[in-house]
């Protein structure tokens, strides 16, 4: 079976973490995005230490897809250098993993004339 990734992402605002969700599942780069918030972060940012209230995007996706999801993520974010990290799924129901991978992967397209 396919390998699996959660990518994570943090955004300032719940508009631009529902864009982001919109954006991966939309285009078939996630079969799901959950939108967790408001949290607290607290990080170093140059130089300084600072607190922002943002929102988690939990991206579930196929390994071999992380490049264009992103990409993708990147094309809609507003920070600087957003936090763009991929954790792997080890682990997952075969019922699960499979909806996630036909999720994941374009229909075929139907010539119609």
């Amino acid at each position: 079976m396919a390998e699996f990734l959660e990518v994570r992402t943090t955004i300032d605002s719940e508009e631009g973490a529902r864009e982001i969700a919109r954006q991966l599942v939309e285009q078939r780069l996630a079969a799901c995005v959950q939108i967790s918030g408001p949290i607290q972060s607290v990080y170093w940012w140059q130089g300084q230490i600072e607190q922002a209230q943002e929102w988690l995007c939990s991206a579930k996706t196929r390994a071999d897809l992380y490049g264009a999801v992103e990409q993708a993520i990147r094309a809609v974010h507003s920070y600087e250098e957003p936090e763009i990290v991929a954790v792997p799924l080890v682990a997952g129901s075969e019922g699960y993993l499979r909806w996630l991978a036909a999720e994941t992967t374009p229909p075929a397209s139907s010539t119609t004339e």
